[in-house]
């Protein structure tokens, strides 16, 4: 199995190559971006609704864990000549089968994100303008930001570049101006954090139910693995990885765990309203002129970010999959801007068609498409865990002076992160309300499967 994972690498090195043209500036936006988004800025309204302030703790024990698997990933990098993006791991660790099915459950989790932000994006705009059915506005979304990654790799770096700066500025603010107002400096009443203990308690609803939390707050903070995946593409390759990864998610976590921290020291958590941003009742709490306003725009800065990054992300591992004969071969082809052009088409048809059955059929193709992949990432993230068990264990036996970066408290906290995202799976499994998620992303995983055995029997 080893032997077959290192040929297939191998052989992949001798396919067209991407251009390398994104900086390091790049690649820290890219991977910010694609973790600040709309999950923090409105989805987080529902589990502080559900749970009461300590919902900072289920998104702390969340961050952490989204923490320990980009160490294990930047140990990887550093380590495996040749291997750098997210799905090769699994890969290199545990097989052709695993790089197969961690390949396509990613190029799908993503591409049915483009679907639902564009619908994000979508209800927006169409609130401004009214004119323009929601439909037209999300078609028109997509195809401005696939032509922007059609046009070339600098130019999407661009664009997420300053997507992302404007997310981490707007957060940014959002801390000084509310820390200002907790801490006494602009509120009239003095400094109180009252409200995180005076409405039933820090965790009025019990501890149980913020660790079950965990279970909704893990999947806001997926897409720090971009990292990887922006990586090849940039001047530095594996070092980038090393460097960013770990710096990238304790930024995360601090923007995650302060800001929402603050927030409800201002609100009372029973007063905030599931799907609507609690930032901006926040803002408007703290009497910050138009704060309403100005977290809409935000939140549309967000959608349309992260619907730029899925764009890239789908069309680079379809790339990656055709690389190493998982995918058809006509798709490892670069055009003279060294951009993946059929790649990038091909991988946009199906966010259309996504968009199409949200618009045509929204309770039962476009549910099925979002429940199947509620699971997805956390099955990706625990197959990258058990493929960094088997990576380090083989490299400490035959090459250990390529461990230049390694995993903390090795095996255990590898072990531990582990447990919590099974223990996660197990809760969704058992949640009537998340029961769905977990079966039908397992159905999408077993229908992988088949079609890889399918692939080799008739490959002989």
């Amino acid at each position: 199995m080893t032997i077959y994972a290192e040929a297939d690498v191998a052989a992949a090195g001798d396919a067209p190559g991407l251009g390398q043209s994104l900086e390091n500036r790049h690649v820290t936006m890219i991977t910010l971006g694609g973790i600040i988004g709309a999950g923090l800025f409105v989805g987080s309204s529902t589990t502080i609704s559900q749970v009461g302030p300590a919902a900072v703790v289920s998104f702390a024990i969340a961050g952490l864990a989204v923490m320990l698997v980009m160490r294990m990933i930047s140990e990887m990098a550093s380590s495996l000549d040749g291997v750098q993006a997210f799905p090769d791991f699994a890969r290199a660790g545990l097989g052709h089968w695993a790089g197969y099915l961690s390949g396509w459950l990613y190029w799908y989790f993503w591409a049915v994100v483009v679907a639902i932000e564009a619908v994000a994006g979508a209800k927006i705009i169409n609130a401004w303008y009214p004119q323009f059915a929601e439909w037209q506005i999300g078609v028109a979304l997509m195809l401005a930001l696939t032509a922007v990654n059609l046009l070339s790799t600098r130019t999407y770096g661009e664009f997420e570049f300053w997507f992302s700066l404007i997310k981490v500025a707007a957060i940014v603010a959002f801390i000084a101006l509310t820390g200002a107002f907790v801490f006494g400096v602009t509120n009239p009443d003095g400094a109180s954090i009252a409200a995180w203990t005076g409405y039933g308690g820090f965790a009025p609803k019990g501890w149980g139910v913020v660790l079950a939390a965990v279970a909704s707050t893990i999947f806001t903070m997926c897409g720090a693995e971009i990292a990887t995946i922006a990586a090849a593409e940039s001047k530095e390759g594996a070092k980038v990885i090393g460097r960013l990864s770990l710096s990238v998610s304790i930024r995360i976590l601090f923007f995650y765990v302060i800001s929402l921290g603050l927030i409800v020291a201002v609100l009372p958590w029973n007063e905030v309203q599931p799907g609507y941003s609690p930032f901006a009742a926040t803002l408007a709490a703290i009497q910050i002129p138009y704060g309403s306003q100005i977290m809409t725009a935000l939140v549309l800065v967000a959608v349309l970010s992260c619907l730029n990054s899925s764009l890239y992300i789908t069309s680079r591992t379809l790339f990656g999959l055709a690389r190493h004969g998982d995918a058809p071969q006509w798709l490892v082809s670069v055009n003279r801007r060294k951009v993946p052009a059929r790649a990038i088409v091909v991988a946009s048809l199906f966010s259309y068609a996504a968009y199409a059955a949200e618009r045509l059929s929204p309770n039962t193709v476009f549910s099925f498409l979002i429940n199947s992949s509620g699971a997805t990432m956390l099955l990706l993230y625990i197959m990258c865990a058990v493929s960094q068990l088997r990576i380090r264990r083989r490299l400490e036996a035959t090459a250990p002076e390529k461990l230049t970066l390694k995993m903390w408290l090795f095996p255990w906290l590898t072990l531990a992160t582990i447990g919590v995202m099974a223990a996660v799976l197990l809760f969704m499994a058992a949640s009537p309300m998340l029961a769905s998620q977990f079966w039908l992303s397992l159905l999408v995983a077993g229908g992988l499967l088949a079609a890889f055995a399918v692939m080799k029997k008739a490959r002989g």
